[in-house]
């Protein structure tokens, strides 16, 4: 009997390779080529179940150029490159990584939070540069982080990671505004306080964005926002492209409206907005918040559970439209 095929749509670990292959005849992209959407469809053809990065649109023209396909396996959380409808309506299953990655991703989020606020990658330019030639009582001062006030935009597993770090680690004061509230539990768990999004943007010192992309959530933070927050204020967003106005912030940050910001996500990434790249009062990281060895090895072999437990057993596991299709 034949066993099904599979595509691995970019280089992962080649161990993971290993264990797809004792289960599916697997074609690999291990030179990590970046395929364009007909590059794709064209790899992907006659293959039972893709296994795919946020990088890969799996959209109407891919399935309908893959009648075969099963199942995509997103090695993400995040899951803006997937169109559901389409895939639900051409009989696809959608899978993620979740919960894998909250933890190192919280981690990030941190560091980009003390990066900005302290100032430490344009003091470490500076240094490079060589032009520290004195200490003066005022270089490179920046904003503290311990004992301020923290806006959470967004409180799901991540959030809530990022709201313990700042309660318990560094005695922050932790304000949150999602779209429902939490449980009473949860945000004594988190030692969070419920707030509208308004408040939080005047009130917050620290505003932390860990929303998922939507048409409802694009621009979440654009010129009015901005406009609300202090000027001393950092904005950190280790969400996705396009929940932030990056035209807007780099003027905001050009101008000194906020202090500083820090981003690991961009509208239109792999690029950035030149007007981004000319400020020294951000940090800029390449989409890196999951990049731990543990954490990515983590995501790899869960999006390969996902393609042994669906097309082997039957069973979908971290499933997107399960109950659309009628496996939940």
């Amino acid at each position: 009997m034949s066993r099904p095929a599979i595509a691995i749509a970019r280089a992962i670990f080649p161990q993971v390779v290993e264990r797809l292959q004792s289960h599916f005849d697997v074609v690999t992209n291990q030179q990590d080529t970046l395929l364009s959407g007909p590059e794709l469809a064209a790899f992907a053809r006659g293959k039972a179940g893709l296994l795919c990065t946020g990088s890969e649109r799996i959209d109407p023209a891919l399935l309908a150029a893959c009648p075969d396909l099963k199942i995509c396996a997103n090695m993400a959380v995040g899951y803006n490159n997937f169109d559901l409808d389409a895939m639900t309506a051409a009989r696809v299953l959608a899978t993620n990584t979740p919960d894998v990655l909250t933890e190192t991703t919280a981690d990030f989020g941190f560091a980009l939070l003390m990066a900005a606020a302290r100032r430490v990658t344009e003091s470490e330019h500076f240094l490079r540069a060589g032009q520290w030639t004195r200490w003066s009582y005022d270089m490179f001062a920046g904003q503290d982080v311990h004992g301020s006030t923290l806006g959470i935009i967004g409180m799901g597993r991540i959030g809530q990671g990022i709201a313990r770090r700042g309660a318990l680690g560094f005695g922050m004061r932790v304000i949150y505004h999602n779209r429902s509230r939490l449980d009473p539990a949860l945000e004594a768990d988190c030692q969070a306080q419920y707030v509208s999004k308004e408040e939080l943007l005047r009130t917050a010192d620290h505003v932390v964005l860990v929303v998922p992309y939507s048409a409802a959530s694009h621009h979440t933070i654009g010129a009015a926002e901005l406009a609300m927050m202090k000027p001393t204020a950092v904005l950190v967003n280790i969400a996705r492209g396009g929940i932030v106005d990056d035209v807007a912030l780099a003027q905001a940050l050009r101008e000194r409206r906020i202090a500083a910001a820090g981003l690991d996500v961009f509208e239109g990434e792999p690029q950035v907005h030149p007007d981004l790249l000319a400020l020294s009062n951000v940090v800029l990281t390449p989409h890196i918040a999951s990049a731990s060895v543990p954490t990515r090895l983590a995501m790899a072999n869960l999006a390969a559970d996902n393609l042994i437990d669906f097309l082997v057993h039957g069973r979908p596991r971290t499933a997107l439209n399960a109950q659309a299709l009628g496996l939940a």
